[in-house]
């Protein structure tokens, strides 16, 4: 039921994300061979849509084309992209996405700009990360880039894996992880307010996008050796908080040591750092 569920959020949001694309590349006019091809270049590089099939993707942009048509207002289909877009990061991709579309002829038409703008305003993007996503763009830069995780959330994804291994995560052991980030230097600036929105982001994704995503996502985020072994101490730190891992907990081990290619001996000596 929990998989079903996920399948139908996940299939919610890559037709949100879809519909924020197709209104970009229709704003001042019938949507261009460039935005269309943008819309499937971006579609085709964004992990969130991995394993659909060619003929999948074009039915989904044609259901989307639909809906959007039979749709009363812009303010009825900005609802409905906020209740299938409920976080921030999600919200976010949608603009970098949208963003991309419009500006993939590397000019932004007035009419494009304002629709832009009530994106913005409908998600609740800040200007400051409207202006990041932009000049990376701009730039010439990925949507990766400009969409950046704060390394700290991705620590934070990386120990609530482990503490979600065994399928939950319990009220005390996001707790226990909250107090972890106020007692590591590695998070001195990292509030405790802003700690429990990393775990309570980090468990809201793993929901809707799937361990394999995550991993992957995890794998381009944490991507110097250095990062790599700290992200895995804390991994560790978690799995012996209570003892000896469970058999769950190894499994998600194993997993991390592959995703962020640590030979075994690093491994272990980083296991002995941690008991």
């Amino acid at each position: 039921m929990a998989r079903d569920q996920s399948a139908v959020t996940r299939a919610e949001r890559n037709a949100a994300l879809v519909e924020v694309m197709l209104l970009a590349s229709m704003a001042d006019g019938p949507p261009s061979d460039i935005g269309m091809q943008a819309l499937l270049e971006r579609v085709l590089e964004r992990p969130e849509f991995d394993g659909t099939k060619a003929e999948e993707l074009t039915e989904l942009v044609q259901r989307s084309a639909k809906t959007l048509a039979s749709a009363e207002d812009l303010e009825a289909i900005l609802g409905s992209l906020r209740s299938r877009l409920p976080t921030h990061k999600h919200r976010m991709l949608a603009f970098g996405l949208a963003a991309a579309v419009a500006l993939a002829d590397h000019r932004a038409t007035r009419a494009e700009l304002g629709l832009l703008k009530t994106f913005q305003a409908a998600l609740g993007i800040a200007e400051d990360e409207v202006a990041q996503i932009i000049d990376v763009l701009e730039a010439g830069g990925s949507l990766d880039e400009a969409l950046g995780d704060p390394l700290e959330r991705l620590y934070a994804e990386v120990m609530v894996l482990v503490s979600a291994a065994d399928g939950k995560l319990a009220e005390e052991e996001a707790r226990a992880m909250v107090e972890s980030f106020a007692s590591d230097p590695l998070f001195h600036e990292v509030s405790a307010d802003r700690a429990q929105l990393f775990i309570t982001e980090a468990v809201s994704t793993l929901a809707s996008h799937g361990l394999s995503e995550r991993l992957r996502a995890l794998a381009q985020g944490i991507s110097t050796h250095a990062q790599r072994r700290r992200a895995f101490r804390l991994a560790l730190k978690v799995a012996q908080s209570k003892g000896q891992p469970s058999a769950a907990e190894g499994r998600m081990l194993n997993l991390l040591q592959a995703t962020f290619g640590l030979a075994d001996d690093e491994v272990e000596t980083l296991r002995l750092e941690s008991a």
